[in-house]
């Protein structure tokens, strides 16, 4: 009589271990690769939203300092220096405008002098700044810089116009 063994046809001798663990290696390199393509695309996609969220905030701060000097002569400041239009307490009062948490704002400036712009003229402000506003996220994933040219307003209303 023949044994189960014998009986067995060739086709129904299932997977050996050696079978299942190189399954499991090639699904174990399929799920690392679309985790890691997850990963970078959500680190991608954050630093795309820092980088438009601080352009936004430099076009915000610019709007708001030139607002502010064309509503009022003295928030134009002669020979000024880079705190008298970075966003510190007496800027805030004159502008209204805050830098949200999570980002630093900063200022520098450069005075016309007829021929180019450098630093404040020996004569005193000629009346146009160039003010590059920098504003980059804490992280330091973002970074953005406006150039904003600034001159001083000259109203018949305003006394100090000569």
């Amino acid at each position: 009589m023949p044994t189960d063994a014998t009986n067995r046809s060739s086709g129904d001798r299932g997977e050996t271990l050696l079978e299942l663990v190189i399954a499991l290696v090639i699904l174990g390199i399929a799920v690392v690769a679309i985790v890691g393509g997850l990963a970078s695309s959500v680190l991608i996609s954050d630093v795309h939203r820092r980088q438009a969220q601080t352009g936004v905030i430099a076009r915000d701060y610019a709007e708001a300092l030139q607002a502010a000097i064309t509503a009022d002569q003295a928030n134009y400041v002669a020979c000024a220096g880079p705190a008298s239009y970075a966003p510190s307490a007496a800027a805030v009062a004159a502008t209204g405008f805050t830098v949200p948490s999570g980002y630093t704002a900063t200022a520098s400036v450069r005075y016309w002098d007829g021929s180019t712009f450098g630093s404040c003229p020996a004569g005193g402000d000629s009346g146009l700044q160039r003010v590059t506003l920098t504003v980059s996220s804490d992280d330091g994933r973002a970074r953005q810089s406006l150039v904003v040219l600034v001159r001083k307003p000259c109203r018949s209303t305003d006394a100090a116009c000569s």
